[in-house]
C-alpha cells in the first residue's frame, strides 16, 4: 500500500473535516428513533446485504433523488457505504444542499457487521 493517500482518500478525508461521523452502536440507537438510513453503495453491494430497513440511493443518484426520500432538510439521516469514505462525501454534499441533520456511519457497513447489528441477509 502506498504511503501517500490516493486522491479519493484525500477527498474523503477533506469531507470528513466538515461532517459528523457516528459509531455503529450510535447509528443502531438512532435507527430505533426513526432516522432515515441511506445506503450509498452500488446496486450489487446493496442487493448482497445491507442494514435492515435502509433506503438505497447510490452515490450516482443520491443528490437527484434525496428530496423524494427526505423532502424536509431537517430530516435525521444516516448515510453509510462499505468503509465510510463514500458516505462522508455523500453527507458533505447533502449538507451543501441544505440538509442539517445528516451524519455518516464511521467505518461503514463493515463496522456495522463487525458490531453484529441487524442486516438483511441475502436470500439463498
Amino acid at each position: 500500500m502506498s504511503q501517500h493517500p490516493t486522491r479519493f482518500q484525500a477527498l474523503a478525508a477533506d469531507a470528513k473535516t466538515r461532517i459528523t461521523e457516528i459509531s455503529a452502536a450510535e447509528a443502531a440507537n438512532r435507527q430505533q428513533t426513526g432516522v432515515v438510513v441511506i445506503d450509498v453503495r452500488e446496486d450489487k453491494e446493496f442487493a448482497q446485504q445491507h442494514i435492515a430497513d435502509a433506503v438505497h440511493l447510490s452515490r450516482g443518484i443520491l443528490e437527484t433523488q434525496i428530496e423524494q426520500v427526505a423532502p424536509d432538510p431537517a430530516t435525521p439521516i444516516i448515510c453509510y457505504c462499505g468503509g465510510g469514505n463514500r458516505s462522508a462525501l455523500a453527507v458533505d454534499n447533502l449538507q451543501k444542499m441544505g440538509y442539517t441533520n445528516v451524519v455518516s456511519l464511521a467505518g461503514g457497513f463493515g463496522a456495522w457487521r463487525a458490531a453484529d447489528l441487524p442486516t438483511s441477509e441475502e436470500e439463498s
